[in-house]
């Protein structure tokens, strides 16, 4: 994740709001955008942040230098992506105005840019995981190697994904963000043990190849998640369903709580 900056994941486009302009200028700003805060400027140099809750009980008339908050946290584009989300966690604030070293606005990162940039991470820690438990399961010495592999030769193991992370990986994929995929070696193929999102994002942006931790194991010893894959008649990438947000099961879940409740 250290190579991860907020300039990889912020919104470039950012819609502000004049500091010499009123409460009616926001709540009309607001209508027209659908976002709850915006970074107050004067010129292009960030002077504070005013949200809409800010707007509570106050005049159409009244002045926006009067309402906003001037005790502002900003971001630097060079700042890491967990700095940037550890900043935003502890100090309850959605969204970081980022700045440049002459403070002027170039970007804005907000809590679900860094929830994006976390998704599917594949750590070290994460592969001697899974070599470590190829070696419980099978009495095996199971060896490590990084290299390219074809997308075309991929096994998947998954049934399906998530449309949301789908684009996620996708802007990964076109910022040269991408971690790794797991896969174990076969003689023809490469079984896909994580990483689906990621190679049906290089599917589709039509990525021939992808890095990989790669392992391999004795070709004799068939895996579990190879019965699986069998048992779910997955042979190949286009055999993954891509499901849309709304039927995420945590979606689904909180849906029928809220009408149980």
């Amino acid at each position: 994740m250290d190579k991860k900056k907020v300039r990889d994941y912020m919104t470039y486009d950012v819609v502000t709001v004049d500091v010499h302009g009123t409460a009616r200028d926001v709540l009309e700003t607001i209508k027209r955008t659908n976002h709850d805060g915006f970074p107050v400027v004067n010129s292009d140099m960030v002077v504070g942040y005013i949200a809409a809750r800010d707007l509570l009980f106050v005049q159409p008339n009244a002045p926006v230098e009067r309402l906003m908050s001037r005790h502002l946290i900003v971001a630097d584009p060079e700042m890491s992506i967990n700095d940037a989300a550890r900043v935003i966690f502890r100090s309850g604030i959605q969204k970081l105005p980022v700045i440049d070293e002459k403070n002027r606005l170039v970007g804005i990162i907000s809590n679900s840019d860094v929830i994006r940039s976390h998704i599917e991470h594949v750590s070290p820690e994460k592969v001697y995981k899974f070599i470590e438990t190829l070696r419980k399961l099978y009495n095996i010495e199971p060896v490590l190697l990084r290299d390219m592999v074809a997308i075309e030769s991929l096994h998947p193991t998954q049934a399906k994904i998530y449309e949301d992370e789908l684009e996620g990986r996708m802007y990964e994929l076109k910022k040269g963000l991408a971690e790794p995929l797991i896969v174990v070696k076969r003689s023809d193929r490469f079984i896909l043990v994580d990483g689906h999102h990621r190679a049906i994002a290089a599917k589709r942006l039509g990525i021939k190849d992808l890095d990989a931790y790669i392992i391999e194991v004795d070709p004799s010893i068939e895996l579990g998640i190879e019965r699986t894959a069998r048992a779910l008649h997955l042979t190949n990438l286009d055999d993954i369903k891509v499901l849309d947000y709304a039927r995420h099961p945590l979606v689904a879940l909180t849906h029928r709580l809220v009408k149980n409740a």
